[in-house]
């Protein structure tokens, strides 16, 4: 298992592709495709996103194309994304507590304990997210949340400036993304 070339231009979607006269099989163009996602969801920690990418590897060697979001999933949760029940709001502060422990980042949820019974009771999933996006927003962060299928909540951090380059790797990917609780 290789990683692909580490010099790769998240922004430049596809510069090893056609216009250079280099044909892309599908698997390949899926593996630099997941490549720069990792390297963006994991600013700043290429080993991470390494890490990540031999993890994905493994987890859909000679799986169906179906299976390739789904283990993407599996490989990020609670290290660079999130994957929670909606109806749980305390493991969604929970999830988004600990990516942004990776920045050296503290969210205020607008209550001293947010672990509190009352609170999340009254708690609604996508104000929480909401809540979460604006504060990272001013501290150089975009908050994703992906489109899921059911009732769960997915998603992942980027640093801001790479919102573009998100939207087009996710949508090159077959992941419908969006700023936020969107």
């Amino acid at each position: 298992m290789t990683l692909p070339d580490t010099e790769f231009d998240p922004d430049d979607n596809f510069a090893a592709g056609d216009a250079d006269g280099i044909d892309l099989d599908d698997d390949a163009a899926v593996e630099v495709l997941v490549w720069q996602l990792l390297l963006l969801i994991n600013p700043g920690d290429e080993e991470s996103a390494a890490q990540q990418f031999r993890d994905w590897q493994e987890a859909t060697a000679g799986a169906d194309d179906d299976r390739l979001v789904p283990a993407l999933q599996a490989t990020i949760d609670w290290k660079s994304g999130f994957h929670v029940a909606e109806e749980d709001p305390g493991t969604l502060i929970d999830a988004i507590n600990e990516l942004a422990a990776r920045y050296n980042l503290d969210l205020d949820w607008g209550v001293e304990d947010p672990t509190d019974a009352e609170f999340l009771d009254g708690a609604s999933p996508h104000a929480l997210l909401e809540l979460a996006y604006d504060q990272l927003r001013v501290d150089g962060y975009t908050l994703w949340t992906r489109e899921t299928g059911g009732d769960t909540l997915a998603g992942w951090f980027a640093a801001r400036d790479d919102d573009e380059a998100v939207r087009l790797v996710a949508h090159a990917l077959g992941i419908e993304v969006r700023p936020g609780a969107g």
